[in-house]
C-alpha cells in the first residue's frame, strides 16, 4: 500500500508563484442553502468562521465549516 502524499510546501525563495488557496465560502442569514444530506435549507445563523445554523424544514442543523456539502442556491 501507498501512504497519500502530503501537500507540498511553498518555499518563500522558490521562483514560482505561490499556490492559491480556494475562496472560503460565506454566507449570511437568510441565504437559501442545499446540502448534499440535508436538502433544501435557509440559514437561520451564523458563527463566524465555525458554523452555519440552517433550517431544512423538518430539523435545525449546525454545518460546520468549511461547509464541504453545503452550497449557496
Amino acid at each position: 500500500m501507498t501512504k497519500p502524499s502530503a501537500p507540498k510546501r511553498f518555499l518563500p525563495t522558490s521562483p514560482f508563484k505561490a499556490p492559491v488557496a480556494p475562496p472560503l465560502k460565506q454566507f449570511a442569514v437568510g441565504d437559501q442553502v442545499t446540502h448534499d444530506v440535508h436538502g433544501l435549507g435557509r440559514v437561520v445563523g451564523i458563527e463566524v468562521g465555525v458554523a452555519a445554523v440552517v433550517d431544512f424544514g423538518s430539523t435545525q442543523e449546525r454545518i460546520l465549516s468549511p461547509y464541504a456539502k453545503m452550497s449557496k442556491l
